[in-house]
């Protein structure tokens, strides 16, 4: 399958699926949607294979540890490329991208500590010579995103969903620095075997196994579905920083999430107050969408867009 290949009716109910519960059996993902077991399997190994497709785990807010954080970086022409590979190969970000001028690099940081989120933002950064300026913005509430599923790829009926939804007995209190492991094998491969899962840790199957509920359980684990946008029939991605008033914020940020445009939206501290990921057909979409849709919230009182030029990790460990 081409990476310029669509994505049919059968692999898009299979991808919402996944969505859904990370860790679900291919039968029971087959009896749900009414096709085989091999069905499913053959088409997640093709989809996989073809580079666009990742299923991977993610750790959600951990109010003990490192808050997240979205970073802005500057560099100096001809330097950005390096300095994000550089951010890529690091494990505490995600989504690292070039922003168009291709001078520009946003990537998401959610450290294992203050101390780590320090030196990388008030140590590293500062003293990289390509770097001219860094401005780092506290993600302080989610609208959407992060465990959440693109619209693109809601096509299962309500009592499909309800019946691929996972229930979690048990419930971890946080994260610990033994969990480390754990999460850097599922950042590579969100449905690795608990046999290497068991191995990365040095604890038993059913150890790993009840540890997984119970991180999930608590909301610190989440299985994020990552599907190259080309493939959904999407080109034109683009970052937006907006300015809105706190008595507004929080009216604001809940009618961006609705837009089934928006990949990910989230209050910040900073000037611009509000980000989202927008996701769009093409650059026309995309003007019809800011000047129509953004344009009519009332209490936005300014917008910058940085288009998307290219993605040099998504979710997941780097390759």
């Amino acid at each position: 399958m081409q990476k310029s290949d669509t994505l049919d009716g059968v692999d898009r109910r299979i991808l919402h699926a996944l969505s859904i519960d990370g860790r679900v059996s291919f039968a029971r993902v087959g009896e749900v949607l009414g096709v085989s077991d091999r069905t499913v399997a053959r088409r997640w190994a093709r989809m996989r294979e073809s580079d666009s497709v990742r299923l991977v785990g993610a750790r959600g807010p951990d109010r003990q540890a490192s808050a997240q954080w979205i970073i802005r970086v500057r560099c100096r022409p001809g330097s950005a490329t390096e300095v994000a590979h550089a951010l890529a190969r690091r494990e505490d970000t995600r989504w690292v991208q070039l922003l168009s001028g291709g001078t520009e690099i946003t990537a998401s940081v959610q450290s294992w500590s203050a101390e780590e989120r320090d030196e990388l933002i008030l140590q590293r950064l500062q003293r990289t010579a390509q770097v001219q300026t860094v401005t780092a913005h506290s993600i302080l509430h989610v609208f959407t995103g992060g465990p959440d599923v693109f619209a693109a790829v809601e096509v299962l009926e309500a009592d499909e969903v309800a019946a691929l939804t996972p229930v979690f007995r048990e419930r971890a209190t946080g994260l610990t620095e033994a969990d480390r492991p754990l999460l850097r094998v599922l950042s590579r491969d969100g449905r690795a075997p608990y046999a290497e899962l068991a191995a990365a840790t040095g604890w038993s199957e059913s150890t790993v196994a009840r540890r997984l509920e119970a991180l999930r359980g608590a909301g610190l684990l989440f299985f994020d579905l990552d599907v190259d946008d080309r493939r959904l029939g999407f080109h034109a991605h683009t970052r937006m920083w907006l300015s809105v008033p706190p008595a507004h914020l929080l009216e604001t940020g809940r009618a961006i999430a609705a837009h089934p445009e928006a990949a990910f939206c989230a209050a910040t501290t900073g000037r611009s107050n509000l980000t989202a990921s927008v996701v769009c057909r093409d650059e026309a979409d995309l003007f019809r969408y800011l000047t129509e849709r953004v344009g009519a919230l009332p209490a936005v009182s300014d917008v910058e867009t940085g288009p998307i030029m290219r993605t040099v990790k998504r979710a997941g460990a780097y390759p």
